[in-house]
């Protein structure tokens, strides 16, 4: 083992031994390097006068760019576009998307976690948490309305067992038994959990009220207690659009600094609070379980971090966190989001408008919806994917299939006046088939 993963995971275990117990064997061998990017930063603040360390090409003290490329970004500094960004990401931009969780979470007020690393989006760090800590056969828990690329990166990629609950109960809430039930049979299995907490939910479009929210929190904390390693993941993908009774705040505050047997995660990002999504900037935040919430744990993590980063992408794009920092430092910046969450609201409150008016109770019902993108449909008499694939190829409509029984339909991308003619020819296609 490296020298410097050695003395990661020695700093790990003198301060929380549980978090040394969570991570994989991939993830204790992890470190980052003191290498060429340890020493041009060394260098950045110390050659004045010649600096031959960066590798990219200059030209009168300035990154060397194609005219061409930089007409359509002259508004911007070339020194903000074209050098690399660091491995952690800018600076300011860490600095800023803190000050941002912060404001938009009460909870973490007074708690200890770390500066947020930049990622290349959500699945970047999704990616990143299975490397550090999922080993081949460890189970990761999951509603079993799950985003599907959950499987690729844990399961195939991984090596690890997906183990499911039903999401929602018989009253319509979050199954909070399931979840407990679940969670209970993997610690006693195993000793240790990847417990992944997607709100609002994808695909269901479901975030668990205030009632529910607590309850997730105090059964990762009692099994904490009874001696489990957990990881608990916020995938907060979809943060801050809760347009109905729920939680409006991740969970990540409540279940930061409650257990040295919990360690907590956070990814969130640009991509879809900020409707950014090519622009792929995403973040990865950590709270270790213990009281005082352990910087030396979170230090050392960090720099397990970035060397997964610097051993795979080396660093995120430099251009789009550029363009994430000016929208934050926007004065506009709150009043147009608020803008596009009213016309968002707007729609998922007209898809329950049009489901509730009991035109289409026969041939289906709905899941709980209250947040997000997305709703889901189930399906009482035909096959989905025969559906989807009626819907594509006679009236031209797409949506997803995510099981024999659910439909998904996207009502983020549907104009709220459109929304009662998609669900009539959703209805007719069942018609055709039935």
């Amino acid at each position: 083992m490296n020298p410097l993963a050695s003395a990661l995971n020695d700093g790990i275990s003198q301060h929380n031994p549980a978090v040394l117990r969570m991570l994989s064997e991939l993830g204790r061998e992890l470190f980052f390097p003191k290498g060429i990017l340890s020493q041009s930063a060394e260098a950045k603040a110390k050659a004045h006068r010649f600096n031959a360390t960066i590798g990219i090409a200059t030209e009168g003290g300035s990154p060397m760019y194609l005219g061409c490329m930089h007409e359509k970004l002259a508004a911007y500094d070339p020194a903000d576009i074209y050098p690399y960004a660091p491995p952690a990401g800018k600076p300011e931009l860490r600095a800023l998307w803190r000050e941002k969780m912060l404001r938009e979470n009460p909870s973490l007020q007074g708690k200890v976690f770390s500066e947020p690393i930049v990622t290349s989006a959500l699945t970047h760090g999704l990616s990143i948490v299975a490397d550090l800590f999922a080993e081949a056969g460890d189970t990761v828990l999951l509603p079993d309305k799950l985003w599907g690329n959950y499987h690729l990166t844990f399961a195939t990629r991984r090596g690890c067992r997906i183990k499911t609950y039903s999401t929602f109960n018989a009253e319509g809430g979050f199954n909070v038994v399931a979840f407990k039930e679940a969670l209970q049979e993997v610690a006693a299995e195993q000793g240790k959990a990847v417990v992944l907490l997607n709100f609002p939910n994808n695909p269901s479009g479901y975030t668990p009220t205030e009632a529910e929210g607590e309850a997730l929190v105090e059964a990762l904390i009692e099994q904490a207690a009874a001696g489990c390693a957990i990881v608990a993941v916020t995938d907060d993908a979809y943060f801050g659009l809760f347009y109905e009774d729920s939680l409006k705040e991740s969970l990540f505050g409540r279940l930061a600094n409650r257990h040295p047997n919990l360690l907590t995660i956070k990814l969130d990002g640009a991509t879809k609070e900020e409707f950014a999504w090519g622009f792929r900037t995403g973040f990865i935040t950590l709270a270790d379980g213990s009281a005082d919430g352990c910087p030396a744990v979170l230090e050392s993590l960090s720099k397990k971090i970035l060397g997964i980063i610097r051993g795979t992408i080396s660093t995120c794009s430099h251009p789009s966190q550029t363009f994430v920092i000016e929208a934050l430092r926007s004065p506009q910046f709150l009043v147009q989001k608020q803008e596009k969450f009213e016309i968002l609201k707007a729609r998922a409150v007209r898809t329950k408008e049009v489901l509730d008016s009991g035109n289409y109770d026969q041939v289906w019902e709905y899941y709980p919806f209250n947040s997000g993108y997305f709703m889901c449909l189930r399906l009482k008499s035909v096959d989905a994917e025969q559906l989807r694939l009626h819907l594509l190829d006679n009236y031209e409509v797409g949506t997803i299939a995510i099981n024999s029984t659910d439909l998904r339909i996207a009502f983020s991308c549907i104009a709220e006046n459109d929304i009662a003619e998609l669900f009539e020819l959703i209805y007719k296609a069942v018609c055709d088939l039935t």
